[in-house]
Order: structure tokens, then C-alpha cells, then sequence
């Protein structure tokens, strides 16, 4: 292949073939184009993007730049879910053993997290001995035995697009829509998902910030899945104000487990899990095991009522080396240094929790990268005590910061007072679900 004459292809904003774009996606997989040519044919891609065709094209040549998992023998429905991130966005370690105990067989891959939105390879990492490097032989052994598998990216599944997201990161065009689609898609055909639910944010504190922009991309991912022949649900949901109550990696485990047991939960936690009630009934809906979403409603809340998925969680932790049992004893978590409270000073109604903010203070804290190379204190974070439209007294806790010291969790607090707001009527509160794509 003449990568020369492919990169000018796109520069001159002519059209690449099947052929081409499945032949390039090979050769990045096999290391054999050189960083900077992937580069510039990344900004002309940036520039000049590709059609809906190509796009497709793309993803499934990057599925197939390495090994696809073979889950034939395997229970079906074979289901992935992705979402597109957010400050607090916890619901794959919750989700996944719901799914699970339901009856699906769910093997994913997962990513570290890069600025506010956190990533759920991080989270988990806060689980004792919990690792994330599964083979391909032990992501479909895993599966076979307890319906739920999970790895970080590796070169084994989909090697093209671990470079180019890589290169997008550092070549400044991490925002080309057919980019996104096809790198968020390859890695679920790679996964031998059948049918896939994903999860597009938008708002403050997702990557994107504006309704408009989250339905371009929710509208791009279902028309190239299915242009690939999967079968695909697509869900738009707010990121206004985080999910739940837990931003920050051990605390969004523990408040993950506390929905999985039962445990009683504050209301913005049980917001969380009203949240995993809903997402997990369409997720059933899309896999074809139920046919209503009252059905998926009733379903997901018997699992989680009668133990089923806190016992599917924990064998899920158990068979990738977690060496403390935090299903029945979440305190393991590591925990925090230094710990204040932040309380209203007037009375009212929330009319403002941005998520933005709290993610950034968040990172701030140590809690999140700002390069990939970063490391992160996996015990800080922030616990948010209210939900827009929540009425407050004077006195009444907003949120609870988690931090190594006193020092830093000032400047927390410095970061987040003037993004939350607290208004004298009650505002109206954006749903969690704000629309189905299809």
C-alpha cells in the first residue's frame, strides 16, 4: 500500500475505498506505518471527515487489525455496553453483574480514565489485587464461566485503534466525530458483542458539553453500528450534575457495591441506582431477552433485591484476582487522609451542581490524570450530598470532600463554590434519560 498517496487522498478530501481503509487499519495494527504518517493522515482525516461508509469501513477494519473473541459455546445474549464518560459515571461496575444475573454474557473492554471523566480500568484498580489484563483465551474462559469479562485495551483485541486513539490524544484531533464512532465501535465488534448499548452524555461534565453535539454522536454511532451489522440502542443522558453520589475511584467502587447489596443509600445515591434500574432495563430490551422496559425494570430490580448481582459481583472480582471480598466488606476500600464537609450557608434549592467543576476539582485533588502518564491517588474524591432541585437548609451538608490533606481540600473547595448554586424557587431538574436514539 502507497500510505503517501492514501494520506493524500484524504488531504485532497477524495474519497478512500474498503479496500484501502481495511488495508491501513491492518498495517497500524501490525506497527508497520510510521507515527508521524499516521499523523498526518489523522489531521486530514480531522479535516476532511470520513463519509458514513467509510467510517464503517474503518471500524471494522480495525476490529479485524487483530483477534476477535470467539464466544461460540457461549450462553447468549453476548452483550457490551459503552458510555461515553462522566464526573461519577460508575454504572459499568454496577451494570455489568445486573446484566449478568440476568442472564447475559457481557465481555468488555474498559479505559483509564483522562481528565474529569474518570475511567472504570482506574476505578477497579482501587479493588485490592483486581487486575485488568486479561488475554483473549482468558476473556472468553472467564466469560464462559461466569458471564462477565473485563480488560483494559490490549494489542490482542483491536491493536490499530490503541495507536490511533493514542496519536489522537497528542495530535490534537481527539474531537473528529468519525474517529470517535469508529474507535468506540471496533472495540465492540473486537469484543464479539452481538448487540451493544451506549450510553452518550451530555453536559457540563461529559466530553460533550451540549445536547446538540451528544446527538450528532449518538446518531453517527447507531447508523455506522448499524451499517456493521450490529444491533445497536443508543441513549442520550445528563451530565449536568454527576451521576450519583460518588466522584473519585475507591468511593465510586463503594458506592457501586452499596447499590449491588442493598445497603440504604442517600438520595443522590439512589438517583445512582434508579439510573442502573433504567439503563439495565434497556440493556435487556436491546439484548432481546426482555420485550418492554417495564419487563427490564422488573427484572433488574429482582436481581438486585434477591443478592443475585452483588453474588455475580463478586465472583466477577474473585475471578480477576481480587484478593479482599468488598462485596461484603466495602470498608477495604482505601480511604481518604482527610475529610470536610462543605455546608449550605442559605436556604433554598439546588439549582446548580456542575459537574465540570467537581470533575476538575476532583483531578485537582490527585484523583484524576491530566496526562495519560499521571499517576492517581485512588482514595480521594468527593461525595455529593444534593441533586439539582433538592431543597437545602442552612447548615444542611452539600458535599464531602476527600483529600490527602487540609491544604488540598481547601483548594477543592475554592475550585467548586461558585458552581453550586442555590436558588429561592425550584428549578426544574433534567431527566437522567433524556431521549432514545434509534
Amino acid at each position: 500500500m502507497d500510505i503517501q498517496a492514501f494520506i493524500a487522498e484524504r488531504r485532497d478530501n477524495r474519497p478512500h475505498s474498503e479496500a484501502e481503509l481495511r488495508e491501513f487499519s491492518r498495517l497500524v495494527g501490525q506497527q508497520q506505518v510510521p507515527d508521524y504518517q499516521i499523523s498526518a493522515w489523522l489531521m486530514a482525516a480531522y479535516l476532511n471527515p470520513l463519509s458514513m461508509e467509510e467510517t464503517a469501513w474503518l471500524t471494522v477494519g480495525m476490529a479485524d487489525s487483530g483477534q476477535r473473541l470467539d464466544l461460540t459455546g457461549i450462553a447468549k445474549p453476548w452483550f457490551d455496553k459503552h458510555s461515553t464518560g462522566g464526573v461519577g459515571d460508575k454504572t459499568t461496575i454496577a451494570l455489568i453483574p445486573i446484566l449478568a444475573a440476568c442472564g447475559l454474557t457481557v465481555a468488555k473492554m474498559s479505559g483509564r480514565g483522562l481528565g474529569i471523566t474518570g475511567g472504570t480500568v482506574d476505578k477497579l484498580g482501587a479493588i485490592p489485587g483486581f487486575h485488568t489484563d486479561l488475554s483473549s483465551t482468558q476473556m472468553v474462559d472467564q466469560a464462559a464461566r461466569i458471564g462477565i469479562a473485563l480488560t483494559g485495551q490490549s494489542y490482542d483485541l483491536a491493536p490499530a485503534d490503541k495507536l490511533l486513539y493514542s496519536l489522537r490524544d497528542t495530535t490534537a484531533t481527539v474531537g473528529s466525530l468519525p474517529l470517535i464512532v469508529s474507535s468506540i465501535l471496533s472495540k465492540k465488534l473486537a469484543g464479539g458483542a452481538e448487540s451493544i448499548l451506549l450510553d452518550v452524555k451530555a453536559g457540563s461534565g461529559a466530553f460533550m458539553k451540549t445536547l446538540p453535539e451528544a446527538k450528532a454522536l449518538a446518531t453517527a454511532l447507531l447508523q455506522t453500528a448499524n451499517k456493521c451489522g450490529m444491533n445497536c440502542k443508543v441513549v442520550l443522558t445528563d451530565m449536568t450534575q454527576p451521576l450519583g453520589s460518588a466522584v473519585g475511584n475507591a468511593l465510586e467502587v463503594k458506592e457501586a457495591v452499596m447499590v449491588l447489596r442493598g445497603d440504604d443509600l442517600i438520595p443522590t445515591a439512589q438517583r445512582f441506582r434508579s439510573f442502573c434500574i433504567e439503563i439495565g432495563a434497556r440493556a435487556l430490551v436491546a439484548s432481546g431477552k426482555v420485550s418492554s422496559i417495564e419487563m427490564g425494570q422488573a427484572s433488574v430490580t429482582s436481581v438486585l433485591e434477591s443478592g443475585a448481582a452483588a453474588q455475580k459481583a463478586k465472583d466477577w472480582f474473585e475471578a480477576q484476582g481480587a484478593t479482599a471480598d468488598v462485596i461484603t466488606n466495602p470498608e477495604v476500600l482505601v480511604d481518604a487522609n482527610y475529610k470536610r464537609t462543605v455546608k449550605a450557608t442559605k436556604a433554598g434549592y439546588i439549582s446548580l451542581m456542575d459537574a465540570q467543576a467537581i470533575g476538575e476539582a476532583v483531578v485537582q485533588l490527585g484523583g484524576g490524570r491530566q496526562k495519560k502518564e499521571d499517576s492517581i491517588d485512588l482514595s480521594v474524591g468527593m461525595l455529593v450530598m444534593k441533586a439539582v432541585g433538592d431543597r437545602v437548609e442552612v447548615g444542611d451538608a452539600l458535599v464531602e470532600i476527600h483529600a490527602r490533606n487540609e491544604a488540598d481540600a481547601t483548594s477543592a473547595i475554592q475550585r467548586i463554590m461558585n458552581k453550586i448554586e442555590i436558588s429561592a424557587e425550584p428549578g426544574s431538574n433534567q431527566p437522567m434519560i433524556i431521549e432514545e436514539i434509534s
